[in-house]
């Protein structure tokens, strides 16, 4: 057993032993899936941020940096970033205050139990694909540490991460996140030194990506305007209202609470989202042709880093990872036994509730097990997991918390529309499915509210 395997090894003893320690803590649903609304600074950004920054940040943008380059539409890091600053300067406060255990509580509140239901039935797959991605990414790193098959590495990861999140909930996500983001963050600085020392310096690396053909900024590279905007607009615009960023603001202590820790998470993905890309961009001095170029970080880390410091990155790769899964796995299983499960079996008793719960983040982990093992790509899945359904549900919920406008008819029919327009838009090969979604989701919402009027006029 190498000295990197062992060193991840006894990382993911320490998390899961915290998840089973936290777990004694945890008496109600709402401990299990929004840590009982406690989470004071340093843990609600760190928690914000981790979740945010997942496979797709670290493997995903590194491998497309390397394969395609850097363009103008090229949204990550500051689209996923600038997401989470939005969230903080106008939805962070708001949300806090409905004292939600869910997003779909909010459809409960604004639209009635009906409304409510098709909400949470349209949030859970976006939650168990991007789950999937994080399964396979970690799977991968296992693969690669412990030179065993990614099909076997799959499954070793997907057998850890739920009951690694099983056991713990969201308390002892947001205490496992503020170690995970530290770790994360020293693995990718100290490959970020190796690769700008192996290259010749700062001031090399400077002129090796200012010279290289992978970086064209200007907007004919980028292609025509309005695949530069959907590239944009889908982390921008389709990611604000996503579930496992809200229940994070939604766990905050109190609404300012939510608010700075959400600008502050923003800001910080921002600055390490760019390491990846970063490094990817150096890679091509000095690595050949990769089968995946997903591949691209860890082919310079066994590279570059000696044993110990390849150990370090490969438990930042896992806290990338780890830190996401567990949020998509809670939030899939809170949408499924909060707002379907417990009051359509008008389930009160807590103990059961938690029972339930937990139940629901199993189910949920081997389902997105089989996905992960169903595809070949990370930054494939979490784009899938982006968009679809996502146009309905941020009409919905922007105007649902802004204004009084809009009946359960006109949600629903928005809700609807978001996702069947979308799908429909990939399916004939429409080249902006998510901003044609996002049009048809807008026209619905106002004919909508159109009739509404002259319903009560």
């Amino acid at each position: 057993m190498t000295a990197p395997l062992v060193a991840l090894a006894l990382f993911l003893v320490l998390q899961l032993g915290i998840g089973v320690w936290i777990s004694r803590r945890i008496a109600t649903e709402d401990d299990y899936l929004v840590a009982g609304r406690r989470l004071g600074p340093l843990l609600a950004t760190f928690s914000i941020f981790a979740t945010w920054f997942g496979a797709e940040t670290v493997i995903g943008s590194a491998g497309e940096a390397f394969a395609h380059g850097v363009s103008l539409g090229s949204a990550e890091p500051f689209g996923y970033g600038l997401c989470l600053v939005l969230m903080g300067l106008f939805l962070a406060r708001p949300l806090w205050n409905l004292g939600m255990t869910t997003l779909a509580d909010l459809y409960r509140a604004r639209f009635g139990i009906r409304v409510e239901r098709l909400a949470a039935v349209l949030l859970v797959p976006a939650s168990v694909l991007w789950a999937a991605a994080q399964i396979r990414a970690f799977g991968s790193v296992v693969a690669l540490v412990g030179n065993v098959q990614i099909e076997s590495a799959i499954g070793i990861a997907a057998l850890f991460v739920i009951a690694y999140t099983t056991f713990g909930g969201l308390l002892a996500d947001a205490y496992t996140d503020v170690i995970q983001g530290i770790v994360l963050a020293v693995g990718l600085l100290l490959l970020l030194g190796a690769t700008v020392g192996h290259v010749g310096g700062v001031s090399a690396s400077f002129a090796a990506i200012a010279a290289s053909d992978k970086v064209n900024l200007t907007p004919a590279a980028a292609g025509p305007w309005y695949l530069t905007l959907e590239a944009w607009a889908i982390p921008v615009i389709g990611s604000l209202t996503t579930t496992e960023v809200v229940s994070r603001v939604i766990a905050a202590r109190s609404g300012t609470v939510a608010r700075r820790a959400s600008l502050t998470a923003g800001t910080l993905y921002i600055a390490l989202g760019l390491i990846p890309i970063a490094v990817a961009l150096l890679a091509t001095q000095f690595i050949g042709p990769l089968a995946d170029a997903e591949a691209v970080l860890p082919a310079v880390a066994r590279e570059l880093l000696p044993p110990i410091a390849f150990a370090v990155f490969a438990g930042g790769l896992v806290s990338a990872i780890l830190s996401t899964v567990d949020s998509t796995l809670l939030v899939s299983a809170g949408l499924l036994t909060h707002n379907l499960i417990v009051p359509l079996g008008k389930i009160t008793d807590e103990r059961r509730k938690l029972w339930i719960a937990r139940s629901g983040v199993m189910a949920f982990g081997l389902v997105a097990y089989l996905l992960a093992l169903s595809t070949s790509g990370v930054l494939a899945l979490v784009e899938q997991a982006s968009a679809p359904g996502s146009t309905g549900i941020v009409v919905t919920v922007l105007f649902g918390l802004f204004t009084k406008l809009g009946s359960p008819r006109t949600a629903g029919a928005t809700l609807i529309v978001g996702l069947v327009s979308y799908v429909l838009g990939v399916t004939v090969g429409v080249e902006t499915p998510f901003l044609a979604s996002l049009a048809l989701s807008l026209l619905t919402w106002g004919l909508g509210c159109t009739l509404d009027a002259r319903a009560s006029s």
